[in-house]
C-alpha cells in the first residue's frame, strides 16, 4: 500500500464531522454493472418464496443495496418513495427489498432487529449499514457515495411515481404476531404466578388461620 502523505489538517466544519466526509477514500470497491440495453431502472421486491442469496453472487464484486422493511411500519412507508428513486440515481448498482416478516431467517442472519434496515452488500457479504435517522434521497445518496465513491446522477428527484411503488408508501393493515404472542405470554405468566402464589399461601402454616380470621 502507498504510504499516505502527511499534511496539516484543519478542523472540519460541523456538518462534516459526522463520519461521512466525502474526502475519504471509498470503503467498498464496487464493480459497476453494464447498463447497456437497460431502459428502466427500478428496484426488485423479493416475494416470500425467493431467497436473497439467489440474487447475490459471492464470486462477484458488484454491489447491492438491500432494504429490510415491513408493510405496516410507518418508517418503512415514509422511506419508500426515496428508496424507489435510488435505482435511477445509481443505475450501475442493484437495489433489492424484502419483507422482513416473511424472511425471518434472513433478518436474524443479518441482525435486523428493527425496520427499516438498509445494508450494502459486495457480492454476498454485507459491508455497511445505513444508520441515519433521517432517511431521505439525499442522505441515501451520501451514504452510497461515502461507501463506494460512486456519484449519484444530479437530475434524479423523488417523483409522484415513486410514491406509488414499487415499494409501498401507504401502510397496510396487518397483525403484529410477535407483539400478540408477547402479550398473550405475559398474560398467561401473570395468571400462572397468581394461582401459584395462592396455592403456596395455603401450604404455609399459619396462613390459613390468618385468612379465616
Amino acid at each position: 500500500r502507498e504510504q499516505p502523505v502527511l499534511e496539516p489538517v484543519l478542523p472540519a466544519p460541523a456538518e462534516e464531522q459526522n463520519g461521512t466526509d466525502s474526502a475519504k477514500a471509498p470503503k467498498v470497491n464496487c464493480e459497476e454493472r453494464n447498463t447497456t440495453g437497460i431502459e428502466r431502472f427500478t428496484l426488485q421486491i423479493l416475494n416470500v418464496s425467493q431467497d436473497l442469496m439467489e440474487f447475490l453472487n459471492p464470486n462477484s464484486s458488484d454491489c447491492t443495496l438491500v432494504l429490510f422493511y415491513t408493510p405496516w411500519c410507518r418508517f418503512s412507508a415514509s422511506l419508500a418513495p426515496h428508496f424507489n428513486s435510488l435505482p435511477r440515481a445509481f443505475p450501475t448498482l442493484r437495489f433489492l427489498a424484502l419483507d422482513a416478516s416473511q424472511h425471518s431467517s434472513l433478518s436474524t442472519r443479518f441482525g435486523t432487529v428493527a425496520v427499516p434496515n438498509i445494508l450494502l452488500f459486495q457480492g454476498a457479504k454485507p459491508m455497511a449499514r445505513f444508520n441515519h435517522t433521517d432517511r431521505t434521497l439525499e442522505t441515501l445518496k451520501d451514504f452510497i457515495f461515502n461507501q463506494t465513491g460512486i456519484e449519484a446522477r444530479s437530475d434524479v428527484a423523488v417523483t409522484e411515481e415513486d410514491w406509488e411503488g414499487p415499494l409501498p408508501s401507504v401502510l397496510t393493515k396487518g397483525i403484529d404476531w410477535l407483539l400478540l404472542f408477547s402479550v398473550l405470554f405475559l398474560a398467561a405468566f401473570v395468571m400462572y404466578a397468581t394461582v401459584r402464589t395462592d396455592s403456596i399461601r395455603w401450604l404455609i402454616p399459619g396462613q390459613e388461620h390468618e385468612h379465616q380470621e
